[in-house]
C-alpha cells in the first residue's frame, strides 16, 4: 500500500501545484489588463476591449519567457572554474 499512497501524495501535490500556478496566473493576467488599460488611458487612446486582453497576453508571455531565460543569462558571465559560481545543472 505505500507505493499507492505515495503516488495519491504525489497527484495531490501536483493538483495543488496547478490550483496555485492557475491562481496566480489569473491574478497577473489580471493586473497586466488594468496596466495596459491605465497606460492607454494616460497616453490618450481608448482602445477596444479585444486589443487591451491582446497586448496583456504579450506582455504576460514576454514577462513568462524572461523568467524562463533569466537563469541561463544570468550564468553567462561567470568564471566556469569559480567554487563560489551558481551551478544548477538543470540549465546546463
Amino acid at each position: 500500500m505505500p507505493p499507492i499512497r505515495s503516488v495519491l501524495r504525489g497527484l495531490l501535490a501536483s493538483v495543488i501545484g496547478i490550483l496555485v500556478i492557475g491562481l496566480l496566473a489569473t491574478i497577473v493576467f489580471a493586473l497586466a489588463i488594468f496596466v495596459v488599460s491605465t497606460g492607454a488611458g494616460l497616453a490618450g487612446y481608448e482602445p477596444s476591449a479585444d486589443f487591451v486582453v491582446l497586448s496583456a497576453a504579450l506582455v504576460v508571455v514576454a514577462v513568462i519567457l524572461t523568467g524562463g531565460f533569466t537563469p541561463r543569462l544570468s550564468n553567462t558571465g561567470a568564471d566556469e572554474d569559480s567554487s563560489d559560481a551558481f551551478d544548477d545543472r538543470t540549465f546546463n
